[in-house]
């Protein structure tokens, strides 16, 4: 090989291995957020009071790459205590940053702190929200995106552009009246949201409606919706009229490519799907329906934007009826969809090896949670329950007390009964253990007459089967264990199971909670204490310098807190 010729072969190599490592790396993206409410806003024609961050709802774009390390300094402006959480960031071996009450003290009014998080080894879509005081209904929720390196191949051409899609159900009134309305039965069971909004807007032609959310795009170019839903109570199902969509990515998992003319996406969920414009210049619908509830077209309950072709006239303003979708209470539709959304078992994503080194063929089990959800009443109050069992929200959250007493005076672990069914309904701060680096079966039992979804915190795990009815150890012989997807929000349908698997390789307190805004509040969660007795932080990190004190501990010196070590840097 001539001189020059090899001088250009080892720079090309060179570059290439500069480009891998700092990749590998990421790069640190530094955000101010400031929260507050926003009464001019009205998502609909009614006054009312919209959490905002940066005077935007919904909330910025958090656009990273594999790797990054993200830096949110949040400013509480509100009136009340505060708490973002990452739903689907794994926060790998740093639950200090998950910002749930039982891993963090809340943000207090008036004052800020900063979230620094890593999103390590992970790559697609995702969404962030408050995760207290029911504020979530009022607001405060926005996209999150985890890019690919550059390294690293992805599993279809690049789209002319992407655009976040986030749909949910949405009350008309001031969310902290929707709060007290969760007090007594009556009313808890009445609540029912009043419309469906697609990225904070009323749908396309409803008197409500201020403004309806549209999409411009060119005829014969291929986009990526980054479709979540960010409401409280309702899945929906979502179509564009005489557009297909190819399902490629849920929940940082490349899937395996399927044509659909609807998708589903229950409570907490993300998907991307690719759209070809590939019909006449034209506006088009794009609608969300819910589902487990009966609707008109001209329900305000009913999402609708525009899908616009660049070169449409305004002749071409899009009229008529909207497309029809499945049938809402057809369980059968959207069971059969879940199981066709399998793991693309041949493409790398985080990482350039195949996802598919990663599987559940042979594995053995630790451990098996049978979590059944349903209602209770506690002393006359309307409460969601897992067998049995309400979660008691504690002043002193379970990181901070597992981390400086061994959890002593705040909970008392593996109290919960992770198999059985409590006899009557009652209150507890359940905190269960989960065996480092083994493998949890979860099985959720939804005894609901409603679509439930449930989430963990610090994992993905993979979604091996659904049933109606009881689950029996008979029904593992229906599992999927050769390509069931990895998400971390799965839906269970009414009088059904679902079962998952989780490697429970990521040392923390981790929530695992129904997404429903009402269940959730109302006591469905639990949390799984994975614990590893290695003090190095690069088993699990510890505490971090700016720590939030609060319950037991006041505001006086946690003991043994000490400052946030450099970010680990390995590949």
């Amino acid at each position: 090989m001539a001189s020059s010729s090899k001088q250009k072969w080892l720079f090309a190599c060179v570059t290439l291995l500069t480009i891998f490592i700092t990749g590998a790396r990421g790069i640190d993206i530094f955000l101010q957020w400031n929260v507050a409410i926003d009464s001019t806003i009205k998502p609909v024609s009614v006054d009312q009071p919209v959490i905002t961050i940066n005077g935007m709802f919904p909330g910025p774009l958090i656009n990273s790459t594999t790797n990054d390390f993200v830096h949110v300094n949040v400013f509480n402006n509100l009136d009340e205590p505060l708490l973002f959480t990452w739903n689907g960031i794994q926060q790998r071996l740093n639950s200090w940053q998950d910002g749930v009450s039982g891993t963090n003290c809340p943000i207090l009014p008036g004052t800020n702190w900063t979230y620094v998080f890593q999103v390590k080894d992970q790559i697609g879509s995702y969404s962030y929200f408050p995760s207290i005081n029911f504020q979530k209904a009022g607001g405060g929720f926005g996209p999150i995106r985890v890019n690919n390196r550059i390294v690293i191949a992805v599993p279809f051409p690049k789209p002319e552009a992407e655009f976040d899609l986030l749909i949910g159900d949405w009350f008309s009134n001031d969310y902290k009246e929707t709060r007290i309305m969760m007090d007594t039965s009556l009313t808890a069971d009445n609540a029912v949201p009043d419309v469906m909004l697609m990225n904070g807007k009323g749908p396309y032609g409803h008197q409500m409606s201020k403004t309806y959310e549209s999409f411009t795009v060119t005829k014969g170019k291929t986009y990526r919706f980054r479709i979540s839903n960010v409401g409280s109570v309702f899945s929906f199902n979502f179509r564009i009229q005489n557009h297909k969509m190819v399902l490629v990515e849920t929940e940082g998992s490349y899937t395996n490519q399927i044509t659909l003319d609807s998708l589903d996406v229950h409570v907490g969920q993300s998907y991307s799907v690719l759209v070809t414009a590939d019909q006449d210049d034209a506006d088009y619908y794009m609608v969300a329906s819910p589902k487990w509830f009966n609707t008109s077209d001209s329900s305000s309950l009913v999402g609708v934007g525009v899908l616009h072709y660049s070169n449409s006239n305004s002749n071409s303003q899009v009229s008529g009826p909207l497309p029809s979708g499945p049938d809402p209470f057809d369980v059968e539709f959207s069971m059969n969809q879940a199981k066709s959304v399998r793991w693309n078992l041949t493409t790398g994503a985080a990482r350039p090896n195949p996802q598919g080194t990663f599987n559940v063929t042979n594995v053995t089990l630790s451990q098996n949670f049978l979590l059944q959800g349903s209602k209770g009443e506690i002393n006359g109050q309307r409460r969601y329950v897992v067998n049995n069992v309400s979660y008691l929200t504690v002043d002193t959250p379970l990181k901070l007390a597992d981390q400086f007493v061994n959890g002593s005076g705040v909970y008392q672990l593996d109290w919960f009964p992770t198999n059985s069914v409590n006899t009557e309904a009652e209150y507890g701060v359940s905190v269960s253990t989960g065996i480092h680096k083994g493998w949890i079966e979860l099985v959720f039992i939804n005894k609901l007459d409603v679509i439930d979804c449930w989430h963990l915190d610090g994992f993905g795990f993979h979604v091996v089967g659904f049933g109606n009815g009881d689950w029996t150890p008979e029904s593992r012989t229906t599992y999927n264990l050769f390509d069931p997807v990895v998400r971390s929000t799965v839906q269970v349908y009414p009088g059904g199971w679902t079962a998952v698997y989780a490697f429970l390789d990521n040392p923390g307190m981790w929530n695992l909670r129904s997404q429903s805004l009402k269940n959730w509040y109302l006591g469905q969660e639990l949390y799984i204490r994975v614990h590893n007795d290695d003090p190095n932080p690069a088993k699990e990190r510890p505490p971090p310098g700016n720590l939030l004190l609060c319950g037991i501990f006041g505001d006086s010196d946690a003991p043994g807190s000490e400052p946030a070590p450099a970010p680990w840097t390995g590949l």
